[in-house]
């Protein structure tokens, strides 16, 4: 199971960051625990100054901006 990490204080972003995470999961049946993180000292704590970040299994894999649908499968390859 994938242990993951969305960073960002809610912006419209962050939101469709998540969505994107959730909807590659699902679309390759893989089983995950996705997490919102939304305090900026948590964030900090990652070392990620630009939202939204990404967080897979402890390892910040993006940060600023809206990964593409491609980045994200990359991070759940087998």
């Amino acid at each position: 199971m994938f242990n993951v990490k969305i960073l960002g204080t809610g912006c419209a972003s962050c939101k469709a960051t998540q969505k994107l995470v959730e909807d590659v999961l699902a679309a390759k049946g893989l089983p995950a625990q996705v997490d919102k993180v939304e305090d900026i000292p948590s964030i900090m704590q990652y070392g990620v100054m630009r939202t939204p970040g990404v967080v897979v299994d402890g390892r910040v894999v993006h940060s600023g901006g809206i990964p593409s649908r491609a980045q994200v499968e990359g991070w759940f390859a087998a």
